[in-house]
């Protein structure tokens, strides 16, 4: 019998069109002779499936679609969603107290990882990855810029510290633009991290766990034409060129997969996640960047490029995170 799998799509933030786009391409790739499946899009205003007879709303009550006078419950949700609340944890504590099976990381630790600035706490006391120097702002708390300054050394980073897909982020070279790059931050979130530059390759690696094995796939090297990997470079043909695998030695290779597998396991990680990182120029030391909890899938975009150069398809990769969320939460 097939199962009923809820596709959630959308979202609260400006990542909503990317989000739409990764659920394209895991409803491609969803087996259908195994799966019915239904593309929920959610919104603040509404969340609904639209299907040939329209747009029908979800119950949230008990996440249900009733469709010609049939309730439709579900048998697991894949989460498609970047940014809130599909990616920090909101979604996975409604769906825990539901008691239905999804595919990401539970509710903790969505939430801890879309908090940039108490993640990179979190991983720097696993003494196992450098991580820059940063400073956390909250709205309405004072702060300093000479405070900030005391503590950094520029160029810096500033960006929202609970936000995806580099919106709102600035590179800062000098005093002047630090306190509009702030300001800017801020129009996209309540905190902000400052974080010190590090110069050298920014590496990303794929990692995820079937079957209670744990798997990471070949790293991508993104090398953009803009100052830094942003919306445009993320988004826009030719701005970024991403080389899948990265060609890099075998000790960077293999220091880049234990360390995010390390950082995966100890995370508490599940299903599929991104994991970001800089191998810094003059000591090729590893810095870590950030964990990417749904990171994006539309079809060019790095996981499945990175799901193909292991020789997967994005059918047998997708089939098999969403049977080990079968499996696995349904105990």
């Amino acid at each position: 019998m097939k199962k009923n799998i809820a596709l959630l799509a959308g979202g609260y933030s400006g990542e909503y069109t990317i989000s739409i786009q990764t659920a394209e391409t895991i409803a491609q790739n969803l087996d259908s002779t195994l799966y019915n499946t239904y593309k929920i899009t959610v919104t603040r205003d509404d969340w609904w499936y639209d299907g040939k007879h329209g747009k029908i709303s979800v119950d949230k009550n008990d996440f249900s679609l009733t469709i010609d006078n049939q309730k439709i419950t579900f048998d697991a949700v894949f989460i498609a969603i970047h940014g809130t609340p599909g990616e920090d944890g909101r979604m996975q504590g409604y769906l825990d107290m539901l008691q239905i099976p999804y595919t990401s990381c539970n509710a903790i630790v969505s939430a801890l990882t879309f908090n940039k600035s108490y993640c990179n706490k979190v991983v720097k006391a696993f003494n196992v990855v450098h991580i820059a120097n940063s400073v956390h702002l909250i709205k309405g708390e004072p702060y300093s810029m000479g405070a900030v300054l005391d503590e950094l050394q520029l160029p810096v980073f500033v960006k929202p510290n609970e936000s995806g897909s580099s919106l709102g982020v600035s590179k800062v070279k000098v005093v002047e633009d630090l306190f509009p790059a702030i300001e800017k931050a801020f129009r996209e979130d309540d905190q902000v991290l400052i974080e010190e530059f590090i110069e050298g390759r920014e590496l990303t690696i794929g990692v995820y766990k079937v079957g209670g094995y744990l798997h990471t796939l070949p790293a991508t090297e993104i090398v953009s034409k803009n100052e830094f990997f942003d919306y445009e470079a993320k988004y826009t043909p030719g701005v970024t060129k991403e080389i899948t695998p990265a060609i890099i030695d075998d000790k960077t290779k293999e220091q880049l997969e234990n360390k995010a597998a390390y950082i995966y396991r100890h995370l508490n990680c599940r299903g599929v996640v991104r994991m970001d990182f800089i191998l810094q120029k003059q000591t090729d030391k590893l810095y870590f960047l950030e964990v990417n909890t749904m990171p994006g899938q539309s079809e060019n975009s790095i996981v499945p490029q990175q799901v193909r150069a292991a020789g997967k398809s994005l059918k047998d990769f997708y089939g098999s995170i969403l049977e080990d969320c079968l499996k696995s939460q349904s105990k």
